[in-house]
């Protein structure tokens, strides 16, 4: 055992409430000794029933989450409070989201907003945001997008990346502040360079609209990248078309291929519609029926029509699938009822074929 740790058992077991805290985090963390959770709160509750905030408040996350003691809502929230009356920030977010989420108690949005706005005021980021959302809804506190941003402000100047979000949304829509589209781009990136996936997925969509600013498909793209690399469905499958029709960068068939697959292989039905039509007309990729076939029974089965008309096609003519002219029928009149002219047409025709 560390020498650093003995001395902080023997000033712990004399009652001093800051080595018992750091010798509950030391259990906790494994830090000079082994890892012992059930320590770590023997510790913390020594230092609590001394009335030490930062223990009351590690205790009541303790009943919160089932740390090592029975899960208990009641005490977690009993342990916060009495830290949280102390001006333990931490608590009082904690208190705040207690009562927000109503998880562990019953839920009370006004009580939730009182140690939201107590933690706020202290300076807590997180608080902060909370607060600005909760004005922006309405959520325990009379809607007031004034005060929304406010708040937004506070918490994106400390680097909260939902708050910066937030704050690129009121600029954007002019909402508690004049419009300022500048301004909204300012704080999206601020978020986006974070890693926030909506703020780069708002950023390729204005770049793509050009409304707010000049339109640039190649930044729109690169906005659009970060987050199709966190796995964002929707921006893959726009990196797909923006592949296939060269905007933003030079047509690359294959490169929209990978993409298109990743949407669709998370359900996208227009992607499932776009990598059929790559591997029916062997642009990025083999052509192969067989897979065109696939993956427009994907997309159809979600109800595309257009994918629904091309399998019908399929079915037809034998292609990548067993000829089946019943099947081809049912799929073009789904596709006509979905308002597909040419289905529409084409199930005409053969039900005369049949008679």
């Amino acid at each position: 055992m560390d020498y650093a740790v003995i001395k902080l058992m023997q000033k712990a077991e004399q009652g001093d409430t800051l080595a018992q805290t750091a010798l509950a985090e030391a259990y906790l963390n494994g830090s000079g000794v082994e890892h012992n959770e059930a320590e770590a709160i023997r510790w913390w509750r020594r230092a609590a029933d001394q009335g030490f905030a930062g223990a009351q408040s590690d205790l009541g996350s303790a009943y919160a989450t089932g740390r090592d003691v029975k899960q208990n809502g009641s005490e977690a929230v009993r342990w916060w409070r009495m830290a949280a009356d102390q001006g333990d920030v931490l608590a009082q977010r904690n208190l705040g989201m207690a009562y927000f989420n109503g998880d562990i108690v019953r839920q009370d949005l006004s009580e939730a907003m009182k140690w939201f706005t107590l933690a706020a005021e202290q300076g807590d980021a997180a608080a902060q945001s909370q607060l600005g959302t909760a004005y922006s809804r309405g959520d325990g506190v009379r809607q007031d997008y004034s005060e929304a941003v406010r708040w937004y402000r506070k918490a994106a100047e400390q680097g909260v990346a939902e708050a910066q979000h937030n704050l690129g949304n009121a600029f954007y829509n002019g909402r508690g502040v004049p419009l300022d589209y500048a301004e909204a781009v300012r704080w999206y990136e601020h978020a986006a360079l974070q890693g926030l996936m909506q703020a780069q997925c708002k950023l390729g969509d204005i770049y793509n609209e050009g409304t707010a600013v000049r339109q640039d498909f190649a930044e729109s793209l690169k906005w659009y990248r970060m987050a199709a690399e966190q796995g964002d469905a929707d921006s893959q499958e726009i990196i797909g078309s923006y592949y296939v029709e060269g905007k933003g960068t030079l047509s690359d068939p294959s490169e929209a291929a990978r993409w298109f697959r990743k949407a669709a292989e998370q359900g996208k039905m227009d992607a499932q519609y776009n990598l059929g039509c790559l591997y029916a007309q062997g642009r990025g990729v083999m052509p192969d029926f067989s897979e065109a076939a696939r993956w427009w029974t994907m997309a159809a089965k979600q109800g595309d029509a257009s994918s629904q008309f091309n399998l019908g096609l399929l079915y037809v003519n034998g292609n990548g699938v067993p000829r089946n002219i019943r099947l081809a029928a049912q799929l073009w009149q789904s596709a006509a009822a979905h308002g597909h002219a040419k289905a529409a047409s084409n199930l005409n025709m053969l039900l005369g074929g049949m008679r």
